[in-house]
């Protein structure tokens, strides 16, 4: 497994804005802000979150210190974090603190979050995902990425990419988009959902390449929480002199992911998802050995030398610069421990469905073909779409739905802060509506 190293960064705050300075300026916001919020009480707000650091194992007890920096309306279960992360409240008093800094001295301010993005949460970034710190950008989300790195491919009239049904449309519709302008054919390989074991997806993948292949695109982790075996495709691909377009949206955060490992060419990603980054984050990797096959969106000058991927014009620094946030959490709880941590809380959801009459299971068997964090499955006699809304209204539950390739699934992610209570209690809401769906 990818070990990380600790990012030690070598800027020093001035003295007008320190970085003490500047997360207390976030911290009174984000207190005024929760004290507003139904359901939040004076004592609530005004109690001290505990320190936060590594968990010394597995069980809820040891991880109630990590699940008290979170936020979250009281009574309230989230467990949608595939969808949209919840921030810790680290995260949320950054991104006040940045704000607030570009109130108080705008030109100040602007200069001390563009030092934070580029000595800390770049180089941060790219030891968190094996890369180095030249091979990645930042972008609003993944969708952009995505759309970054399906633009900028060298590509032809005729020329093929290759592409599997379970895609997201946020990794699809790019390369409609060259389909339908550049005369780029694109065809999609068929993947069961659920797939036995890595080996039939990389020999379904490995039997659709044509002599006019010239790009795979495919998810590391699926909407439906399937692992693809990214290493091998990406080994197929480069077997070939074809370029390999991972989306990582889902994978990020969740476990490690070491990308000069995976020997992908592009990788992009969401950080606020399992990274638990603010909303309008994400990254978007090219390595630095294919730069000279994947040009930039933006710029008609750009060399390999100054590749130049950035979206140019003003952008979000201070949601950008409270990454730093998100790195200082994962760093500190340790990306093993979350891959260790969400596996162990999907065990015993799925473990909690075989008991329950009426489910069929669609995750993978195995870690080889399932994520650690998602679990899918369906209900007999639930409609999927309602049941996110009727266990949210009933039981102030918060999950998602899947009913695509096939599946008429309901979704349930787990990350970090979730315990094993909750996964009773949504299980038990679930049997409800299964015995009273209307």
């Amino acid at each position: 497994m990818h070990q990380m190293a600790h990012y030690q960064g070598t800027h020093r705050p001035s003295r007008h804005l320190t970085r003490r300075s500047f997360l207390a300026a976030g911290a009174g916001l984000a207190a005024t802000s929760l004290s507003a919020c139904p359901g939040a009480s004076d004592a609530e707000t005004a109690a001290p979150r505990p320190d936060l650091t590594r968990p010394t194992s597995l069980d809820d007890a040891a991880w109630a210190h990590v699940r008290a920096q979170f936020i979250l309306e009281p009574g309230t279960a989230y467990m949608n974090n595939a969808s949209l992360g919840m921030p810790p409240a680290s995260v949320a008093e950054a991104v006040a603190a940045g704000y607030d800094a570009l109130s108080r001295e705008p030109l100040r301010g602007k200069t001390e979050l563009g030092r934070t993005i580029a000595g800390r949460v770049v180089p941060g970034l790219a030891s968190l995902f094996g890369a180095e710190p030249a091979e990645i950008v930042l972008t609003r989300n993944a969708t952009e990425a995505l759309h970054m790195g399906a633009v900028g491919v060298r590509l032809q009239p005729g020329d093929e990419v290759l592409m599997t049904t379970q895609e997201h449309p946020a990794g699809s519709r790019p390369w409609d988009y060259r389909a339908t302008h550049h005369g780029v054919k694109v065809r999609k390989v068929f993947i069961p959902s659920p797939f036995e074991t890595a080996e039939e997806v990389v020999q379904l993948v490995e039997e659709a390449f044509t002599p006019a292949t010239r790009v795979i695109a495919f998810c590391h982790v699926t909407r439906g929480g399937h692992l693809y075996p990214v290493q091998q495709l990406c080994a197929l691909a480069r077997e070939r002199g074809v370029i390999s377009h991972v989306d990582g949206a889902q994978a990020v955060g969740m476990f490690p992911v070491d990308l000069h490992d995976l020997g992908c060419d592009t990788y992009s990603a969401s950080l606020h998802k399992w990274m638990l980054g603010p909303m309008g984050t994400g990254v978007f990797y090219v390595r630095a050995g294919a730069r000279g096959r994947v040009d930039s969106a933006f710029a008609f000058d750009a060399t390999s030398d100054a590749p130049a991927y950035q979206p140019p014009g003003t952008t979000g620094l201070p949601v950008q610069a409270a990454l730093s946030a998100s790195l200082d959490f994962i760093e500190t709880v340790g990306i093993d421990n979350v891959a260790a941590r969400t596996r162990r809380l999907s065990d015993y959801l799925k473990a909690r469905l075989a008991e329950m009459p009426g489910v069929t299971l669609l995750s993978g068997p195995t870690p080889a073909t399932s994520c650690p964090g998602s679990t899918i499955f369906e209900l007999e006699g639930v409609d999927a779409v309602e049941a996110v809304t009727l266990i949210a209204e009933r039981a102030g539950i918060h999950i998602d739905e899947h009913q695509r390739d096939g599946h008429n699934a309901i979704r349930i992610s787990t990350h970090v802060y979730n315990t094993t209570a909750e996964i009773d209690r949504v299980t038990e809401a679930l049997d409800r509506l299964r015995s009273t769906p209307s």
